[in-house]
């Protein structure tokens, strides 16, 4: 008979252990797919930004003909994030896509900072109710890509946090959760969003 309870201990100690292993798991997807959707609100703002861009571009164009090299840069820097961006193909946990992502993404905050510096040189430019409706789009886009990346860092952490904790660390080295990376401007003119006034 002691034989009997000794097996049923060692089974309920089994089921338990399975069923908290069961639970972290089932948190950590939670958090991994909480973060991935974070990224996902990043992702729409950031295909915003990259169509205003051509069309604020060949509007200023005629404006700034002398300015050619500013444009250029513009262009070529979205071209490269645009570029970087499908090689995260939305999965936020490929950590080296996602830096080369925010390398483009910071080069072309600061040829945009660029652009809005040589506007605000020419009265007739800033004038302009089709620059001004543009200008206004791409404010809005910088401050919704900045409530996004917010967000997608805050369940970053979260998603990290677990991981790194225990019983989260011991769960998470079975099920193969790799940690996420957080969404950091690489340098320090990128860090500043492009003021657009008119």
């Amino acid at each position: 008979m002691s034989a009997w309870i000794i097996l049923a201990v060692l089974l309920a100690l089994v089921a338990v252990l399975v069923l908290w292993a069961v639970g972290v798991f089932n948190r950590l997807v939670s958090l991994r797919n909480r973060f991935k959707n974070a990224y996902s609100q990043i992702d729409v703002q950031l295909t915003r930004r990259y169509d205003l861009i051509p069309n604020l571009v060949e509007t200023t164009k005629a404006y700034l003909s002398h300015e050619r090299g500013t444009l250029e840069a513009v262009i070529a820097a979205r071209g490269a994030a645009v570029t970087a961006q499908s090689r995260v193909g939305g999965d936020p946990s490929n950590t080296a896509a996602l830096q080369g992502l925010l390398g483009a993404e910071g080069a072309l905050t600061g040829a945009l900072g660029r652009l809005m510096m040589v506007t605000e040189a020419y009265p007739q430019l800033k004038a302009d109710t089709t620059i001004k409706a543009l200008m206004d789009e791409l404010s809005g886009t910088e401050n919704r890509i900045a409530f996004a990346r917010q967000a997608y860092n805050d369940a970053v952490m979260v998603y990290n946090t677990e991981r790194e904790q225990v019983p989260g660390n011991i769960v998470a080295g079975f099920g193969n959760f790799t940690p996420a990376t957080l969404w950091e401007l690489e340098n320090t003119a990128a860090r500043v969003a492009p003021v657009v006034k008119f």
